[in-house]
Order: C-alpha cells, then sequence, then structure tokens
C-alpha cells in the first residue's frame, strides 16, 4: 500500500505497524522513494543504504514473532562520523572519502538491536566542524522549508533529512549545539543528552570532552523512544556514565503545571534577532498559559563559553584529527618525498578550509 510519510512520527508509524496497516518494508520503500526523488534538492543524504530493504524485511520478522520494540521497522538516517560496518564513513570529509568502517558503533548496535532500518548517511559539516552544513567536502546541505536558507550544522543533513520526510528520524552528534541549533532552525525536536549517557564508540570524534550523540526527531515522544534504545552503559567508552537504566517516555504526561523555566538574562541582551526573540517568547507564553512558572536566572559566567570552547575543542580536535595522515586511514597524497612531506601534502589535499583553520 502507499504511505504517505510526511505524516509519520516514529510513534505513528510504530502504531501502524503493530497494526498491520502497513509492513516495514513497506515502510521503508516509502521513505526511500521519497528520499531518493528529493534529496537533490537539499543534500540532505550522503549516501543510502543498498541493504535497507532487507534490513526493513528482517524487522516484518521480528514483528510476526513478538519480538519488536517502538523502534522496529522505523527507517532512520545516520550522521556520516558514526561508523557502520561495511559502510563509506567519511564524516564529510575528502579525506576519508574512500574510508568503510570495519565495525558497527554502540549506537549502530543498539538500533539494529531495536530493529531500527538505518536508510541512508547523512551529510554534515567535515568532522563536525561548522554550524551551517556548508562546509561539507560533498557540497553543502540546504533547509528544506526554504532551500535559500542553512540547515544550520554540524548536523544538518540529519535535520534536513527528518524536516524533508526523508526519513523518520536521525542520529546527530553535539559538540557545541550541533544538534540542537540545526533542529531549531529546520523546526524539529533534538536532543544533546547528559554527556555520558549514550556511547560515543564508534563516533568519530571532533573534541572529546565536548562530544555527545544523541536523536533528533519530530516531537519529544520519538526522541524519549530513540533515547530509550541508544542510552546505556558501555565498557568500551571510558567516558560512558554508569546507572540505572532508565525510561525517558515516563515523564511524557506530566502536567507542566508548577514547572519551573529558567531564563537566563545573559541571553535576552544585544544581538538576538527580532523573529527569534518572538518566537521564544512565544514559546513562553504557551507554557505560562499550561501552568509553568517562568524565573529570571543569572549566568554570570556565560560570557566566557564561547572563549574557553575556542581553547578546549581546537586543542582536542588538532589531536584526534592528528591519526588522519594518510598512512593508515583514507586519503594519501599520490606524491612526496619523505614522511612529513606526506603528512603535510595528504591534509593539505584532505582538509578542507574549516578544519585547516
Amino acid at each position: 500500500m502507499a504511505v504517505d510519510v510526511t505524516k509519520l512520527t516514529i510513534a505513528e508509524a510504530g502504531r501502524g505497524l503493530r497494526s498491520k496497516k502497513y509492513s516495514a518494508k513497506e515502510l521503508t520503500e516509502a521513505v526511500l522513494f521519497h528520499a531518493k526523488e528529493k534529496n537533490a534538492t537539499t543534500n540532505a543524504f550522503a549516501e543510502f543504504f543498498d541493504d535497507a530493504i532487507a534490513e526493513a524485511e528482517r524487522a516484518d520478522n521480528m514483528l510476526r514473532e513478538g519480538k519488536g520494540t517502538a523502534l522496529t521497522g522505523i527507517p532512520i538516517a545516520i550522521k556520516d562520523n558514526m561508523l557502520v560496518r561495511g559502510k563509506l564513513s567519511t564524516s564529510g570529509s575528502k579525506i576519508l572519502s574512500n574510508h568503510r568502517a570495519v565495525y558497527d558503533g554502540t549506537v549502530i548496535k543498539k538500533l539494529k538491536a531495536a530493529g531500527a532500518v538505518l536508510v541512508g548517511r547523512t551529510n554534515m559539516d567535515e568532522f563536525a566542524m561548522g554550524s551551517s552544513t556548508e562546509n561539507s567536502a560533498f557540497g553543502p546541505t540546504k533547509n528544506p522549508r526554504d532551500t535559500k536558507r542553512v540547515p544550520g550544522g554540524s548536523s544538518g543533513g540529519s535535520a534536513a533529512a527528518v524536516a524533508a520526510h526523508l526519513a523518520l528520524a536521525a542520529f546527530g552528534s553535539d559538540t557545541g549545539g550541533s544538534i540542537r541549533q540545526p533542529a531549531a532552525l529546520c523546526g524539529l525536536t533534538g536532543l544533546k543528552p547528559t554527556y555520558g549517557v549514550v556511547s560515543r564508540y564508534g563516533m568519530v570524534a571532533f573534541a572529546s570532552s565536548l562530544d555527545q550523540g544523541g536523536p533528533m526527531g519530530k516531537s519529544a515522544e520519538d526522541l524519549a523512544l530513540l533515547l530509550n534504545a541508544m542510552a546505556g552503559f558501555d565498557a568500551r567508552d571510558s567516558t560512558s556514565l554508569e546507572r540505572e537504566k532508565e525510561d525517558y517516555t515516563r515523564g511524557l504526561d506530566l502536567p507542566l503545571e508548577g514547572l519551573r523555566i529558567g531564563l537566563p538574562r545573559e541571553y535576552f541582551g544585544e544581538g538576538v534577532e527580532p523573529g527569534v526573540r518572538r518566537s521564544v517568547d512565544e514559546a513562553i507564553r504557551w507554557y505560562e498559559k499550561r501552568g509553568a512558572r517562568t524565573i529570571e536566572i543569572a549566568l554570570p559566567h556565560a560570557r566566557l563559553a564561547v572563549p574557553v570552547y575556542y581553547v578546549l575543542a581546537p586543542a582536542e580536535a588538532s589531536s584526534n584529527l592528528a591519526r588522519f595522515d594518510g598512512v593508515r586511514y583514507g586519503h594519501r597524497a599520490k606524491e612526496y618525498f619523505d614522511l612529513a612531506d606526506m603528512y603535510c601534502r595528504t591534509r593539505a589535499e584532505g582538509f578542507g578550509a574549516e578544519v585547516k583553520r
């Protein structure tokens, strides 16, 4: 049957699958047909996975056997910095244009175990450095709500894919806003989980003390369902949090009455774009009408956040990207005089302007 993928959240699609309104294969075929038809407009996807239909058929078997989860049969896009075994994993960089992952990252293992269908990898700012997804070696991604505008970054491909209904949800990563900002620019819901909740094992590092993987979707409910599958302790990630498993859907229906929302005065000063301020004020009124209470708070050291970030992030990036030298990973310059010259030429050819900066 024809499935209208533009109307579906994860929760709604899950109900359709469990009621046998359509199969996981039919849902995935519909998503891929729509995605391949529309991707040229946004350049959200770097690649569609050729085994997605086979994965959907396995999901249908899980559902028939009563082994399905909330994500079984759900088509999900993966940011190009998370390793998927056997697939190209480039992190938006020419230097990794021929690099295939030899193992699944922990998040990928968890999503596969839940029966999710991985439909492809999404475009991104090279090595997650950027806020617009214009710094990819494979061309910029455009915002599907207005293709003259950027989708944000560095998870702009993931955000554009969900906003354009090319996938029902997506995995992204956030170092300094790279899930939250593109989600906002594309009109989605995005979450940077508490550091250590989602394993970073198998995610190409930018700044290790800041990087965190997280979900992007169309609703808070979808993010909760994704985080239920993605979260958990991982002994292979030394920064992983060891704590009891949570159900992130548990608070979805709680009343907002009595909720306190802090509004940092430093965020409402000079430089706020008027349209952004109106949207924030509208959101505040929405919460207050439902019984929430807003209070002004102070974050006096907020002005130091950017300077501190630009001490930590470039230092850690320089360390993490040192491995891309032409010896083991990806691109290597064809002509060079000695080892040091090979390093220099390989990086000069392989890295883009933002990464070099």
